[in-house]
């Protein structure tokens, strides 16, 4: 059996080709389109070891992943390597409990920034700012990760392949990221839609009043001239889903995302005045 420099011992050899394994679409380059995917990557690569990331990416293009399972706190896989066994993975964050989920959930309700992207299945940059201010990091700075292989290494090459494949399903559906925190897509969404619309501090129409003796010499006077004066367009518009907000939402999933979510861009884009 190969060893290390630091003498231990780990698995060698051809790994053996799995039929329909979950293989990473990124063949090349960087593993992980959107931003999020990248922050999660980036901090597998602060705290990893190199080498074992490189063989783990290879192991993800080549769909060495046989299946993951994700709920709060903890992933567990299979992952086949050259002995005909798959290696079991788990690998274990720190979960929010629900007092800190009920904190964060109404810190994103009263801000219609944050209620708004997610309603609409996006997650905003600004997100992980809320998070840490409430000493709540979105993406963890440890993970605990175990391997049935013999390689000491942590993580093992087993170890990182679900790493990246975990990275990818990111791009597929942010709210696996909040998933793995502790708090599923559903409940953080119910929850969102039940929270009290942000009412604002001040009151846009309140006036200050005055006794009306004081404006009898101008009240009949136009306060702006009449040939300044011109039609203007209304502030108030409809929302292109308001359809979608009104119905109830089907229970049909494409690849884990609401059907819903997938329609808003395309209901959004139908609304939008054709270019010139």
């Amino acid at each position: 059996m190969p060893v290390d420099p630091q003498g231990r011992f780990f698995e060698g050899g051809r790994p053996i080709e799995v039929e329909g394994g979950i293989a990473v679409r990124a063949k090349r380059g960087k593993i992980g389109e959107q931003w999020w995917s990248r922050r999660f990557v980036d901090v597998l690569e602060q705290v990893c070891d190199g080498g074992r990331l490189a063989r783990g990416r290879a192991y993800a293009r080549k769909g060495q992943v046989m299946d993951f399972a994700l709920a709060a706190g903890r992933v567990t896989a299979r992952v086949q390597g050259s002995r005909p066994q798959p290696y079991e993975v788990t690998i274990e964050i720190a979960a929010f409990d629900e007092t800190q989920w009920t904190e964060l959930t109404e810190a994103l309700g009263s801000q219609a920034l944050y209620r708004a992207a997610l309603l609409a299945g996006e997650m905003p940059h600004e997100i992980v700012d809320l998070f840490t201010a409430h000493e709540a990091p979105l993406f963890p700075d440890r993970l605990d990760i175990r391997c049935s292989c013999p390689d000491w290494s942590v993580p093992c090459k087993h170890g990182s392949a679900v790493l990246y494949v975990l990275a990818e399903a990111f791009d597929d559906d942010p709210f696996l990221v909040l998933a793995w925190r502790g708090r599923p897509r559903d409940a953080l969404l119910d929850a969102l839609r039940g929270t009290p619309e942000p009412v604002p501090a001040v009151d846009p129409l309140a006036v200050e009043e005055s006794p009306l003796e004081d404006h009898l010499d101008g009240f009949y006077t136009s306060a702006i001239s009449l040939s300044r004066l011109r039609e203007r367009p209304t502030r108030i518009s409809t929302p292109p889903e308001l359809l979608l907000r009104a119905l109830d939402a089907p229970p049909v999933k494409v690849r884990h995302i609401p059907l819903v979510d997938l329609l808003r861009p395309a209901y959004r884009e139908l609304a939008a005045p054709p270019e010139s």
